[in-house]
């Protein structure tokens, strides 16, 4: 058995990979291990994005829990970080978000949030795995009154929309925004919090049938948006992904703004007012080479951790950092959250616009972006961690990275939620750098498969 977790929880085509056995098993297993240390009986919040496989895996998870004793707080449909931060807030033992984020509707995820709505350590999530393949020996069941028992609440998402509001105080009366919510989690947080904010809305993408989740729209297909923010002449697009714990946006021009150039513009609009703490970013080597050059002019520090916000998120409790993320979207502000918040970084980055009173794409002139190419591989889920042990992918690795020193980088990495090898690289030549990417992503694929 491979290792269950991934980079953000437990991935898979659900019903297949992930079935509702396992969903059950995790919810057993996991509510065990995260509330073990507690003389109480134990809750667990559950919440889930817009997929048709929600109810069933949510429902299988929720009876696992019960099954081992422990109550569960059943909060519906709700973005990622309103789990995490009423998790928190409600003084419950845990939280779990069913959800795959950003892929399509056929896979789903199953992720847990601690007490205090951090993502649960590499050592824990372990311990949940290692009683899964033990067929949770020791694990008492309760009979009787020691069953747990499950209570719906209808009024978190309110809950969460005040925080939002509460965290980042802007009015944006006379403001024109675009929004595409992805048919997911966020089709009614995101629009309501930005409506009360008084700017105008143009909402897309927000009545989910549990299949088109994703689906041509949000954060991952931008194309949409880019074009309708131009013929509604708005100031600003707003992207989320399915659980909204991604946030990506598009200038009044239509072109596109990632997660690096808004971690500058949010960042150094902070240095200036004296929030940004230890003048630093936690970001990850992925982070385009204009975010570092950007750091070194202004004089914030860049932070670099592996891919996986998990790790951008342990570097920032490390040092103390309240700014970190990644260039795909996951924005973490620390004082405000305890995980991404694509809801929190739109508010976040509208702030910015109100008080300086600059369209979004001269505050994005803030750092220059080099040219990146990604492409992706696709290899066996047990063989994506050794890529580099074949010869022939090794040696055109070290080719390339010759060839682009001092003008670029390369970057090979394994996907933690996909069976995928993903190859970026940065250069000054888009139209070389992409056929470079695409004939050693072939070359990994043709090898490995």
């Amino acid at each position: 058995m491979s290792r269950l977790f991934g980079t953000d929880g437990v991935r898979g085509v659900a019903n297949d990979e992930l079935t509702p056995l396992l969903a059950m098993q995790l919810g057993q297993a996991g509510a065990y291990v995260l509330s073990k240390e507690n003389k109480h009986k134990p809750t667990i919040m559950v919440g889930c994005d817009t997929r048709l496989s929600g109810d069933m895996l949510a429902s299988a998870l929720m009876a696992g829990a019960c099954s081992v004793g422990a109550n569960v707080v059943n909060v519906g449909v709700l973005p990622t970080p309103a789990v995490a931060y009423l998790t928190r807030k409600y003084r419950v033992d845990a939280g779990v978000v069913i959800s795959a984020s950003h892929n399509p509707m056929e896979f789903n995820g199953i992720k847990f949030f601690d007490g205090n709505g951090f993502k649960l350590p590499d050592a824990m999530e372990d311990e949940i795995e290692d009683l899964i393949k033990h067929n949770l020996e020791g694990i008492k069941m309760p009979t009787g009154a020691g069953v747990g028992k499950i209570k719906s609440r209808t009024d978190a998402r309110e809950e969460y929309i005040n925080h939002n509001l509460t965290c980042v105080d802007v009015r944006l009366d006379g403001f024109k925004i675009v929004m595409d919510c992805a048919e997911g989690a966020s089709s009614y947080t995101s629009v309501e919090t930005i409506r009360q904010t008084g700017a105008q809305v143009i909402a897309i993408h927000t009545n989910p049938d549990g299949t088109n989740i994703n689906a041509n729209c949000g954060s991952t297909h931008m194309e949409e948006l880019m074009g309708r923010v131009v013929t509604e002449k708005a100031d600003i697009g707003l992207a989320f992904d399915g659980d909204a714990d991604r946030f990506l946006a598009v200038d009044e021009n239509g072109k596109f703004v990632d997660g690096d150039e808004i971690m500058a513009i949010i960042g150094k609009h902070m240095k200036d007012r004296g929030d940004l703490k230890g003048d630093t970013i936690v970001a990850t080597v992925m982070s385009n080479l204009g975010f570092f050059k950007m750091g070194e002019r202004e004089g914030i520090k860049i932070e670099k951790t592996k891919v996986g916000d998990r790790y951008v998120l342990e570097r920032m409790k490390e040092i103390g950092a309240n700014l970190g993320g990644e260039q795909s979207g996951h924005i973490i502000f620390l004082d405000d959250n305890t995980t991404g918040d694509g809801l929190l970084s739109a508010l976040h980055l509208l702030k910015v616009m109100k008080d300086t009173g600059k369209k979004l794409s001269e505050l994005s002139k803030v750092m220059e972006v080099m040219p990146q190419a990604l492409c992706n591989a696709t290899v066996p889920t047990h063989k994506k961690d050794h890529y580099m042990e074949y010869p022939e992918i090794a040696s055109a690795i070290e080719e390339l990275e010759k060839k682009f020193a001092g003008d670029g980088r390369v970057l090979i990495r394994p996907s933690g939620t996909e069976p995928l090898v993903r190859v970026m690289i940065e250069g000054k030549n888009q139209k070389v750098i992409e056929e470079e990417a695409k004939k050693l992503a072939e070359l990994i694929q043709d090898v490995m498969l």
